[in-house]
């Protein structure tokens, strides 16, 4: 059963359950209830799918949304799956050059702005020739799209549609970490094959609630979190935005039993708790994704909650691929057991031969839930599989003797000093154990002499070691090859929207004058 049949199975048997729970810090009334019934869920999704029908939205077309985390982003989202078009959700935060690139780029045929900070509608069509339509609405609202707003609306139920599995529902921009974003298509068979891997490996229950406080543009917060709680009938208390006293008020008192988080949030809340535990109640799944989560927090995190996370390992084209263990041993450092249905080896990058247990390598996975390829781009969707089918995720890592996995970084992060391969996720678990170092990044910038110098760029937490001592620090507990040659101290370490750093930017500003 696809992802979208389940869900509305949910709206018509759970009927007054909440579904999602829209009264926390931060959202309007906008005139709608601010608690969500499946069954409210459901037919507010059914009037979302008129409403695109009646602009003319067909099977296959893009629905480009730049929507704030609101009512109305959910229930587009899933009305363009609803009637076969793609689900194309927009950080509200990219600037407009970002927007035109990425409406030019997937010939969208609708936007769907929030009327607070909707973008010229004639200037913006004007330079996007697919465009037929901007529409502003008000987010907040789940009737935002009802009554003809921008236009009229035929004022019946959208057709049926029967949907293929390998129908594309969404389309993700990827960071674009080696040039322009790509756009990969997910099929419904691929989200559902990733949902029901995680629901059978994290256990989840129609009596869980999820405190959501992650954005709904990206796979973490979309797919991993709200469509897992959906998917199990389960109930989502929704933050528009992370705010670590509202968070930590929410998890000691709304009976939260799931929380997914990144690490950049998870330090925020460690460091907002200021005791050494707090009273979690019924929370049983605190998960880490979406960057590196470091040993010392893993234990700030087993500390304050009194329970270990649960760090998982995905990305963008595939969802998750692995995560450590519901029962059993989470590993910190390490990101767990492939999922249930899912595939995953470590091979040579330079020739994709498979490698032994314990030697690093590309990390390369296939199933059902791979993505279909990159959006109108055969080349490199080509590219991106190897010759027997296997995804090649980038990645850098190895595969313990007892299955468990660790990721070393990106392929594209590797740093060759002296032909001499570094991995830069190994020398920064160093720097981070520094107690003065709150967190590090290395970066390879060029070297006339080395090929590549290994550099660091260093938040401190409270007042920096000198260089010299960090470097002292590396030297006893790492070879002479990978100690950094530079050292450099930073109030913060710059970010994409998902809280993950950012080494092209690093690499922009601290290797510019290097030759």
């Amino acid at each position: 059963m696809l992802f979208l049949d389940k869900l509305f199975e949910n709206c018509r048997s759970l009927g007054g359950k909440t579904a999602i729970d829209f009264h926390a810090e931060g959202f309007r009334a906008g005139g709608a209830a601010a608690t969500v019934s499946y069954g409210g869920l459901g037919a507010a999704v059914e009037r979302a799918a008129a409403w695109l029908h009646g602009l003319g939205i067909r099977p296959g077309d893009r629905v480009a949304a730049r929507l704030p985390k609101s009512p109305a982003g959910v229930c587009i989202h899933l009305a363009a799956c609803r009637i076969g078009a793609v689900s194309m959700p927009l950080n509200p935060g990219c600037s407009e050059p970002e927007l035109l690139y990425f409406l030019r780029d997937s010939a969208a045929k609708l936007l769907i702005a929030d009327e607070a900070e909707a973008p010229d509608a004639a200037r913006i069509r004007g330079q996007s020739p697919a465009l037929r339509r901007v529409i502003a609405i008000d987010a907040a609202s789940f009737d935002a799209f009802a009554g003809g707003v921008g236009g009229s609306v035929d004022g019946g139920a959208a057709p049926a549609c029967n949907i293929a599995p390998d129908t594309t529902a969404l389309m993700l921009y990827t960071s674009g970490t080696t040039g322009r974003p790509k756009a990969a298509e997910l099929s419904h068979a691929n989200l559902t094959a990733s949902i029901d891997a995680l629901d059978e490996a994290w256990q989840w229950r129609a009596d869980d609630v999820l405190l959501h406080a992650l954005p709904l543009f990206h796979v973490h917060g979309l797919l991993v979190a709200l469509h897992g709680a959906l998917n199990a009938g389960a109930s989502t208390v929704m933050l528009r935005r992370f705010e670590p006293a509202a968070a930590l008020a929410a998890l000691r008192g709304s009976g939260c039993t799931v929380f997914m988080a990144v690490p950049t949030i998870h330090a925020r809340l460690v460091s907002a708790a200021r005791s050494a535990k707090i009273d979690a109640g019924r929370l049983r799944l605190l998960t880490s994704g979406s960057a590196r989560l470091s040993e010392d927090l893993f234990r700030q995190l087993r500390d304050l909650f009194g329970r270990e996370p649960v760090e998982r390992y995905g990305l963008t084209e595939t969802g998750i691929l692995s995560s450590n263990p519901f029962d059993g041993e989470r590993r910190p450092g390490w990101v767990g057991l492939p999922l249930p249905g899912v595939e995953m080896r470590v091979a040579d990058p330079a020739d994709n031969a498979p490698l032994a247990d314990g030697k690093v390598g590309e990390i390369q996975t296939r199933g059902v839930h791979v993505f279909k390829g990159y959006w109108r781009d055969a080349q490199k969707t080509a590219a991106a599989f190897s010759p027997d089918g296997w995804f090649k995720t980038g990645d850098l890592g190895l595969r313990g003797a007892d299955g468990y996995f660790q990721i070393r970084g990106r392929s594209s992060d590797l740093v060759i000093s002296g032909g001499m391969n570094v991995y830069p996720l190994e020398v920064e678990r160093v720097l981070d154990s520094h107690p003065a170092i709150a967190q590090s990044a290395v970066i390879g910038c060029p070297d006339a002499e080395w090929g590549e110098t290994v550099t660091a760029v260093a938040a401190a937490a409270g007042e920096p070691p000198s260089e010299k001592e960090l470097i002292a620090y590396c030297r006893q507990r790492l070879a002479a090859y990978k100690i950094p040659k530079r050292v450099v101290f930073a109030e913060e370490l710059p970010r994409n929207a998902m809280g993950k750093v950012s080494k092209p930017a690093l690499r922009k500003i601290h290797c510019k004058d290097c030759r």
